[in-house]
């Protein structure tokens, strides 16, 4: 350090070793107090309620009310307040399919939509498929061809089969394939799904 710098005068303002402490007492004290508290001393807003609306979803031909925040998706809503745990939380972005279910005879992929969005509509899941007891076209030829092998991408291929037969994208394997193709199988099974779909649609035609 030159002379000059020597003799300069202190410059005026706290010195770095105060600043230090007062910050870490700061963060301390808004640490100990708590969420809330630790937002209004660091300057910001102090935490708000979540919004709950009051809704009524109908599910495989019951209605079920529920109290739900604004936020919580449709495949939160059937695995963790109705206890139907066939859709499945695979990507959680709408990429895999495992989470597909009917809504108005329609493929959504349930992880995508909210539960507020889907008052008055029916809902259908893997578990409703069934008609007086017995299994659904769809799933007893998933079993006959042997379509899955860990099984957890199966209820919302099965659900995406039912939309597809009526539909009527079955009238060619790969017309099948392409209609289908929001569905993933990390085991590969895709040959047997086609074959599956395509069994469950001539069961379908039979029963015409």
């Amino acid at each position: 350090m030159s002379e000059e710098e020597q003799n300069a005068p202190a410059t005026a303002g706290p010195a770095r070793r105060s600043v230090l402490k007062a910050g870490g007492a700061t963060a301390a004290v808004a640490v100990a107090a708590g969420p809330a508290t630790a937002a209004t001393a660091a300057g910001g807003p102090t935490a708000l309620p979540r919004p709950v609306a009051d809704i009524t979803l109908r599910v495989n031909g019951a209605d079920h009310p529920l109290s739900v925040e604004a936020r919580v998706t449709l495949l939160d809503a059937l695995r963790e307040r109705l206890g139907l745990t066939g859709a499945k939380k695979g990507c959680d972005r709408g990429e895999c399919g495992a989470c597909t279910v009917l809504v108005d005879g329609r493929r959504v992929k349930s992880c995508t939509t909210l539960a507020v969005m889907q008052e008055g509509r029916e809902v259908t899941t893997v578990e409703g498929l069934s008609r007086g007891g017995e299994p659904h076209p769809a799933q007893e030829a998933f079993v006959r061809r042997d379509a899955f092998q860990c099984g957890f991408c199966t209820p919302g291929q099965i659900v995406s089969a039912v939309a597809c037969v009526q539909e009527g994208h079955t009238g060619s394997r790969d017309e099948i394939r392409e209609w289908m193709s929001g569905n993933l199988c990390r085991c590969g099974c895709y040959p047997n799904i086609v074959y599956a779909v395509r069994d469950a649609a001539e069961a379908e035609e039979a029963r015409r």
